[in-house]
């Protein structure tokens, strides 16, 4: 039987690809020559900011896992559960957010769809971990 961190393992790391795979999805028309630039917020904000934002985004999933794997404790399974549902939101704001961009990439949209579907699912295992702990301590 898989265990639910390696569980949350692997739907970790599946989100980080798909991820970075939204991202390569974004830069793809410059390998055709394609303009990328789009006239929005972010040409009004320092772009160091925007990096530094994308660089926790997956950093703390990266770290989540690190962790996952030599941390079992009670305290952590709080704080990972907490941290999947922070993702979930902003997944759900991503998506909404890029909906009012124009024109619509809407392969963006389903590929954001389908990873906010991923979180769902991280919610729930680490749900199911955090009871496990509650259960095993109940019958100790």
């Amino acid at each position: 039987m898989i265990s639910y961190q390696e569980k949350i393992i692997a739907l970790w790391t599946v989100f980080l690809l798909g991820t970075l795979f939204h991202t390569q999805l974004g830069l793809m028309p410059l390998f055709h020559g394609q303009d990328i630039a789009i006239a929005d917020i972010h040409n009004n904000l320092n772009i160091a900011y925007i990096l530094w934002g994308m660089l926790g985004f997956f950093v703390l999933p990266m770290f989540a896992i690190i962790v996952m794997a030599f941390n079992d404790s009670k305290r952590y399974r709080v704080i990972h559960l907490s941290l999947t549902i922070f993702y979930t939101v902003l997944n759900f704001l991503h998506v909404v957010l890029d909906l009012e961009v124009t024109p619509i990439a809407w392969y963006q949209i389903a590929l954001m769809i389908v990873l906010f579907f991923i979180g769902l699912l991280l919610n729930i295992v680490s749900l199911q971990w955090l009871r496990a702990y509650n259960y095993h301590k109940k019958l100790a």
